[in-house]
């Protein structure tokens, strides 16, 4: 396996941890955890948080695509 692959993989996490650290949580968001969220819930949000919506999704993409690499090349 890839040294580069594992690095990639670690700040990739500690970024995506970051991520969702810093999202703005609403009170009755509470749901969402167990799939009570619905794209309806995404309106309404404006400048950083669309920002931040968008940024913590191409993370989790990277994040998705780093682990299916990491289990192909092991």
């Amino acid at each position: 396996m890839p040294t580069w692959l594992m690095l990639f993989q670690i700040i990739i996490s500690i970024l995506l941890i970051g991520a969702v650290l810093f999202q703005n949580r609403k009170e009755s968001a509470g749901g969402g955890i167990f799939g009570g969220g619905t794209l309806a819930d995404h309106k309404g949000k404006k400048g950083k948080e669309v920002l931040l919506l968008r940024l913590t999704t191409g993370i989790a993409v990277l994040f998705i695509i780093s682990s299916v690499m990491i289990s192909i090349f092991k």
